[in-house]
C-alpha cells in the first residue's frame, strides 16, 4: 500500500516537473478565448506578435475566402490589442467575416461595435451603408436564425430595432433618413400603424430642411392613419387625423406628383367619416336612444353629404324627429316630477317639521316684557 502511495506521487511529481503539451482541437488562450485547431494544423501559424501583422494575416485569409481563420485572427486583434489603431478595422473585418458566411445577425452586431467602441474608424459611412443593407434585406422578410444557423421566422419588431440603430448611429448620415422612414415601413408591416405614425413623424420633424424626406414622411404617415381608419368600425378619429396630414401635405408640397392620390385620399376618408357616423347612429337607434342617433346621423351630413349614407341619413333623421321630440318631451316631464317629489320630501322631513313647531315657541319667549312689570313705582 506504502509503495503504491509513492509510486503516485512520483507520477504526480514528473507531471508537474516536466510538463508535455498534449494536442488537442480546441485551445483556450487567455485574452482570446476558444479556438479549434486541428492536430496536425496549421497550429499557432497564423499567430504574430503586433497588431500591424496579425491585421495583415486576417485581411489576406479574408481574401482568400478563409473566412473562419479570417474571424479568428481579427477576434485576435480586438482581444489583445484593444487600444491600437488595427482594433476598429479588425472588428470591421469581423462583421465582413459573417456577413460573408450569410450569418446577417452576427454581422451586424459586430458593425454596431465597430461603430460604438471604434468612432475613429475610416469607413464609418461605409460601416452604417453595410448596416442598413443587412436590415433592409430582414425588411424583406428574410428569416432570423438562432444561433446562427437555425432559420426563425421574419421580426419586424427586431428589424425596426435595427433601422433605429442605424439612425442612432448616424441620423445625419445618407443612411438616416433612409432608415427612420423604413422604421415606420416595418411597423406597418406589423400592422401598428400609431408607432408606424410616430416614426415617420419623427423623420417629418429631425428632416424637415430635407423636403424629398420630409414630404414622403408626411405622406406615409397620412396612408398609415387612412389603413387604421378603415379597420374601425365606429370610432373615426384617425380619418380626420389622416386627413389633417394629407391636408399638410397638398399646402406644403403643391407641385409633388402625389397630390391628387393626397386628395383622392381625403375624399375616401370623408367618405369613411359619413359611414362611421351613420353606423354610430344606426347603434344608438337599435337602443331607441333616438336623440343621439340624430345627432349622428346629422354628422354623417355634415362628414360628406354626397355619400352612399346621405340619403339614407336624411330619411332616418325625418323619421326620428318626432320619436326624439316625444322621448325630451317624456324626459323632461320625469325629471320634473323627480325634483317636485324631492320638494315635498324635503318639507315633509321630520326636520322640517320639528323647526316649524318651534317657531311660534321662540316667538312667544322673544316677546317684550308686561307693561306692569316695566311701570314705575307709585308716589307716596
Amino acid at each position: 500500500m506504502q509503495g503504491r502511495l509513492i509510486g503516485c506521487a512520483f507520477t504526480i511529481l514528473a507531471l508537474i516537473a516536466f510538463p508535455l503539451t498534449c494536442p488537442a482541437p480546441v485551445i483556450y488562450r487567455p485574452g482570446e478565448g476558444w479556438t479549434y485547431e486541428p492536430v496536425g494544423g496549421s497550429g499557432s501559424k497564423w499567430q504574430r506578435k503586433r497588431a500591424k501583422d496579425q491585421l495583415q494575416v486576417a485581411q489576406e485569409a479574408f481574401d482568400r475566402g478563409s473566412y473562419r481563420l479570417a474571424t479568428k485572427a481579427a477576434n485576435r486583434v480586438v482581444s489583445v490589442w484593444p487600444l491600437s489603431d488595427y482594433a476598429g478595422p479588425a472588428q470591421y473585418l469581423v462583421g465582413r467575416c459573417y456577413e460573408a458566411r450569410k450569418m446577417d445577425e452576427r454581422a451586424f452586431k459586430s458593425y454596431q461595435i465597430a461603430l460604438t467602441k471604434y468612432p475613429k474608424v475610416g469607413n464609418y459611412d461605409e460601416i452604417l451603408g453595410r448596416q442598413y443593407a443587412i436590415a433592409t434585406r430582414f425588411l424583406g422578410g428574410q428569416r432570423f436564425r438562432l444561433f446562427g444557423y437555425i432559420p426563425l421566422f421574419p421580426s419586424m419588431e427586431r428589424t425596426a430595432k435595427m433601422m433605429q440603430e442605424i439612425v442612432g448611429s448616424g441620423p445625419y448620415f445618407t443612411t438616416g433618413p433612409k432608415a427612420q422612414l423604413d422604421t415606420g415601413t416595418a411597423h406597418e408591416k406589423q400592422k401598428n400603424y400609431p408607432l408606424a405614425v410616430k416614426a415617420y413623424e419623427k423623420a417629418a420633424d429631425r428632416y424637415f430642411d430635407r423636403p424629398a424626406v420630409a414630404s414622403d414622411a408626411i405622406y406615409r404617415a397620412g396612408k398609415a392613419w387612412e389603413k387604421q381608419a378603415l379597420k374601425a368600425e365606429y370610432d373615426q378619429s384617425k380619418a380626420g387625423s389622416s386627413i389633417a396630414l394629407m391636408q399638410d401635405f397638398i399646402e406644403l408640397y403643391p407641385q409633388d406628383s402625389r397630390v391628387p392620390d393626397a386628395h383622392q385620399t381625403i375624399d375616401i376618408l370623408r367618405g369613411e367619416q359619413a359611414r362611421g357616423a351613420y353606423e354610430t347612429g344606426r347603434f344608438y337607434e337599435r337602443y331607441k336612444r333616438w336623440q343621439a342617433a340624430l345627432v349622428y346621423y346629422n354628422e354623417s351630413l355634415q362628414r360628406d353629404a354626397n355619400s352612399q349614407y346621405a340619403e339614407e341619413s336624411r330619411r332616418r333623421i325625418e323619421l326620428l324627429k318626432p320619436l326624439a321630440e316625444a322621448q325630451v318631451k317624456r324626459i323632461a316631464e320625469y325629471e320634473l316630477k323627480v325634483r317636485n317629489r324631492a320638494t315635498i320630501r324635503a318639507t315633509n322631513s321630520p326636520a322640517m317639521k320639528a323647526q316649524k313647531a318651534a317657531a311660534p315657541a321662540s316667538t312667544s319667549t322673544n316677546a317684550p316684557a308686561s307693561s306692569s312689570t316695566n311701570a314705575p313705582a307709585a308716589k307716596p
